[in-house]
């Protein structure tokens, strides 16, 4: 049989085997070895400076967000007070009309009563003036004396109160 025909060979095979096995073996850990584990190693410190490097961005995101939290409070709070000095005034304002307003009705009323009270007084002259007049004429028809107009208005003023 052919196949074991090769046991001749056998040793010198594994000999060989174990030559070349320990040559590849010494290459390995001498230089490829040491090449992986500096590839290894440099990979290690780069994940590691982008975790550092992501921490400190995170940290600073943080204080970031920290910091446009309170400027936006600030800011509601500056938009609160100034709503509130803002209706202040308008109330404010909104009472100095009113008081002005008021002082206007006051002076258009006090205007008005004094144009209703000259209106009376001439309307009561000129029914004092029409009732002496009356008074003159009925004193002329009824006792036929003539009666001069300033006694009659007299009279009338009298009679009337």
């Amino acid at each position: 049989m052919p196949q074991l025909e090769q046991i001749s060979t056998f040793p010198s095979q594994i000999f060989w085997l174990v030559v070349i096995f320990a040559v590849l073996l010494v290459v390995m850990l001498g230089v490829a070895l040491p090449r992986v584990q500096g590839i290894l190693q440099e990979r290690q410190e780069r994940i590691d400076d982008d975790l550092a490097q992501a921490a400190a961005l995170r940290d600073e995101a943080e204080g970031v967000l920290r910091a446009y939290e309170q400027a936006q409070a600030d800011a509601r709070a500056g938009a609160r007070q100034l709503i509130r000095e803002q209706q202040e005034a308008a109330a404010a304002e909104a009472a100095a009309r009113h008081a002005a307003l008021g002082e206007r009705l006051a002076a258009d009323t006090a205007a008005a009563e004094a144009r209703i009270a000259e209106a009376s007084r001439e309307a009561l002259a000129g029914i004092e003036a029409a009732a002496g007049e009356v008074a003159q004429a009925m004193t002329a028809r009824l006792i036929g004396v003539d009666v001069d107009a300033d006694e009659a208005a007299d009279a009338a003023r009298q009679a009337g109160g």
